[in-house]
């Protein structure tokens, strides 16, 4: 693979969610989504195996595209972290997310719906939680409710990680 290729994709009904603090499903339009609330951290989890065509030499480009139900103003924040699951690396009795990547003081769109794209940048190795080629990992998303401003829920409709 080159850089820039989709590596996954990860919609609504892939979440793995928490047992609180989770981001909610929903629908707008009859297109499924996650609402993130704006007074609290609220997450969401995906699962997956780091696709054997990765390079794993640069990193990956996490892409979260998100509407406001209501917000036509103001910025929204986005955290992401990671964490390895691999061979024998990890109790899953416990969590054990890697330090936060984020996307800070994003302006939402002036339209409620209107669809956004923000990305967040990881670096291969410990950025990653050291995820390797061929491994199982999560990916936990969470909106970062304590610094950003904008009212009402955040929709998360897709996440997308490309080679870097």
């Amino acid at each position: 693979m080159a850089s820039g290729d989709t590596l996954l994709e990860f919609g609504p009904y892939s979440n793995e969610p928490p047992l609180t603090n989770f981001a909610t499903l929903d629908t707008r339009n009859q297109r499924p989504c996650l609402d993130f609330d704006a007074a609290i951290f609220e997450h969401a989890y995906f699962s997956a195996v780091m696709p054997r065509h990765y390079a794993g030499t640069t990193g990956v480009t996490v892409y979260l595209h998100y509407a406001m139900s209501s917000a036509v103003a103001d910025t929204v924040d986005w955290d992401v972290a990671f964490e390895r699951i691999g061979d024998q690396q990890l109790d899953i009795d416990a969590d054990s997310f890697a330090a936060v990547n984020s996307v800070d003081n994003t302006t939402v769109p002036g339209t409620s719906g209107l669809v956004d794209i923000v990305s967040i940048n990881f670096t291969d190795g410990a950025d990653m939680d050291s995820v390797a080629v061929g491994e199982k990992f999560r990916l936990k998303v969470t909106r970062d409710a304590a610094s950003d401003d904008a009212t009402g829920d955040a929709e998360l409709y897709a996440v997308e990680l490309v080679e870097s």
